[in-house]
């Protein structure tokens, strides 16, 4: 068995039947809670990684076919100007046996290599930047969704639960018992590894590596406030 035939690859079919799944028992627990909001928001992004994936992919084909015709042009046309311009020296000066008349000539190829060089540099790349700027306005919305979560469970303070809390004027309200604190955390902690995993859809087909580091920030964001969110579920009062 090959790695190919090992390798499956995320899709996003089963992230968002696990995001709808995790929305309808928040919605069962807490349907007056902003969280189902913010997992209703996750669908609609994870909607647009998968509707946005076949055309994105067409346009890039496109490009990439355009600016490998255009490489070409520059590639011939800076071919043919050098061979003018040596062409064109030969002619005016006879055999090249003095340093002066072989400046021009040298200056000439240097600018046409160097200028051959920057357009070929940026052609190359262009389809590249042209999906790296729809992938990383999805992977800002999903930084910004993430952040979302944050603040939701932010408030949820395990301490309010302690007989011995004695509550300031400032004071959060808690309307929550122990145990719908667990669930409501463990919610967020479910919801924000999801992130993770819409981030990671919008990386499953690029190999630009901009948006594989964007990916592995958001990855490690949420790891790191899903693990804030387990360290409030362990001092949850017994």
């Amino acid at each position: 068995m090959t790695s190919r035939e090992l390798y499956e690859p995320l899709e996003a079919g089963p992230v968002r039947t696990t995001v709808t799944h995790l929305q309808q028992r928040i919605a069962a627990r807490f349907p007056a809670r902003g969280l189902r909001k913010v997992a209703g928001d996750l669908l609609l992004i994870i909607d647009e990684v998968e509707s946005g994936a076949g055309e994105a992919q067409g346009r890039i084909r496109a490009a990439r076919l355009a600016s490998r015709v255009l490489m070409v042009v520059v590639l011939v046309g800076t071919v043919v100007a050098l061979v003018l311009a040596v062409r064109d020296t030969l002619r005016l000066g006879g055999v090249l046996d003095n340093s002066l008349e072989v400046l021009p000539l040298i200056e000439t190829v240097i600018n046409d290599l160097v200028f051959a060089g920057i357009a070929v540099y940026f052609l190359w790349s262009f389809p590249e930047r042209l999906q790296r700027g729809r992938t990383l306005a999805l992977l800002h919305q999903l930084r910004s969704t993430a952040h979302i979560i944050d603040m939701h469970q932010l408030t949820k303070d395990p301490e309010q639960l302690r007989p011995s809390f004695a509550p300031t004027s400032v004071s959060a309200p808690l309307d929550m018992t122990r145990d719908e604190m667990e669930r409501y955390l463990d919610y967020c902690s479910e919801l924000l590894s999801l992130v993770g995993k819409t981030a990671a859809l919008c990386a499953e087909e690029s190999r630009d590596a901009v948006v594989l580091d964007t990916v592995n920030s958001i990855e490690q964001l949420t790891t790191g406030m899903s693990r804030k969110i387990w360290q409030k579920i362990s001092t949850l009062p017994s």
